[in-house]
């Protein structure tokens, strides 16, 4: 028997075993960018005109507007009805250089102009049918870019608000009506003074924006 076959096997000890190294892995560090880039246009501040600025607000009164017409599909049919023209503040403005007024309401999220008519000493204000905070009246509107004979209604939060903005209107009628009567006697041309009040809407330049 050799001496080799004598050796029995033997497995290693753990301390025998070398120990595996535990391997760390780094992360990359964020590092902050300090590029600047400068912008191809440059654009300049642009001071955006409502066309209310030489006018003074006599009352502003939130509210809701209605028109009663021809809708879109019943156009040319002579069907019409009330549908909503938008929510917004009722305002009666006065301008500060002929002292005419007029009353102009604008949609409050896109500020488009919902309403916009000379404050004619003609127009009656009739309370709407079984409603006390609701107000129905018929003008030349000009809110669309001409004039358009138009029946409006208009919707306050209660009573209360309905009343302010009617006191406010019929003081704003008799106001126009000696602002006309300076210019022409109502009564004696039939109105046409009034007609050129609302025809002088046209120059107002309201801005859409």
């Amino acid at each position: 028997m050799s001496t080799e076959e004598n050796i029995p096997a033997t497995e290693p000890t753990t301390e025998e075993t070398p120990a595996k190294e535990e391997t760390k892995t780094e992360e990359p560090k964020e590092e902050e960018s300090t590029a600047t880039f400068e912008p191809i246009v440059k654009l300049e501040e642009v001071d955006v005109k409502s066309g209310e600025e030489d006018e003074e607000v006599l009352v502003s009164l939130r509210s809701k507007l209605f028109i009663f017409g021809e809708t879109l599909l019943d156009k040319g049919t002579g069907k019409k009805s009330w549908r909503e023209r938008g929510i917004g503040e009722a305002k009666i403005l006065r301008h500060k250089e002929h002292q005419r007024l007029r009353v102009l309401m604008r949609q409050e999220k896109t500020m488009k102009v919902i309403a916009n008519h000379a404050v004619d000493p003609r127009i009656k204000l009739e309370p709407n049918a079984g409603s006390d905070r609701s107000w129905v009246w018929s003008a030349f509107d000009f809110a669309g870019g001409e004039l358009v004979e138009t029946v409006f209604a208009l919707r306050f939060a209660d009573s209360e608000v309905a009343d302010k903005f009617k006191v406010a209107f019929d003081d704003a009628q008799k106001e126009m009506h000696s602002l006309l009567e300076g210019e022409d006697k109502p009564g004696e041309d039939g109105g046409a003074a009034a007609d050129e009040a609302a025809e002088a809407l046209e120059g107002l330049k309201t801005s859409e924006e």
